[in-house]
């Protein structure tokens, strides 16, 4: 692990959501197998793990083009929205610890915010859900970026509408590309790596736990903003 104090120094937090937050990345599997069936495909593995951290219209492109569908890729995010939100209520759950995390940034007042690839649409419906829709003081959405992770270019967003240096910001995120695009950016990413993304390299990271209540964030976060 990687906690040079020379170089960072913790003001605020950036959450992924997908996989992250929520367990988003099952539901977005379900989804997707229940949309390449009604084209005759099976979703796969492999075809997930080159979606992760996309955002929409870089993951329907590379859908369709897997498997060379002949849709558009707005045609294909509306009827995977549609499926999405049927799902939704049924399968959505927040991931192990995110609520003892929440209130600790909340007791220490460090700020926190959602950088996510999901489209506002689905964000806006997720976070009620739980009750989180107050939780964070901003939310960036795939409609506020012009380059997928893992360009940084969400990351670095973040940390100026935080007016802290992108050094001086945790990343936390499940998937190679959104580590990729929080180590590009120059923040401090922590990898909480789901059943969807536990073989992705990680090697780029300055820290992988277990869970957002893992005890080592909590050390790192003492450490790193002293």
């Amino acid at each position: 692990m990687k906690t040079n104090r020379e170089i960072f120094r913790i003001q605020a937090v950036a959450f992924d959501m997908d996989g992250l937050i929520f367990n988003s990345e099952d539901v977005y599997f379900e989804t997707g197998t229940r949309l390449l069936a009604e084209f005759g495909f099976q979703y796969t593995h492999e075809l997930s793990d080159q979606l992760m951290g996309c955002t929409p219209q870089s993951a329907f492109e590379k859908m369709i083009a897997w498997h060379q569908l002949p849709v558009t890729w707005q045609e294909l995010q509306k009827r995977s929205n549609q499926i999405f939100l049927s799902i939704m209520p049924e399968y959505l759950q927040p991931m192990p610890g995110l609520m003892e995390l929440l209130d600790y940034l909340d007791g220490h007042e460090i700020p926190h915010a959602i950088c996510t690839s999901s489209c506002r649409e689905l964000v806006s419906q997720m976070l009620p859900i739980h009750g989180l829709e107050t939780r964070f003081d901003f939310i960036i959405t795939s409609e506020d970026v012009t380059h997928s992770k893992p360009e940084p270019e969400i990351y670095l967003k973040a940390a100026s509408r935080f007016g802290v240096a992108p050094e001086n910001m945790m990343v936390l995120e499940d998937s190679r590309n959104g580590c990729l695009a929080g180590a590009n950016a120059g923040a401090f990413v922590t990898a909480v790596p789901g059943e969807h993304s536990r073989h992705h390299d990680f090697s780029m990271v300055n820290c992988r736990l277990e869970h957002l209540n893992d005890a080592e964030i909590f050390r790192i976060l003492e450490e790193l903003r002293s």
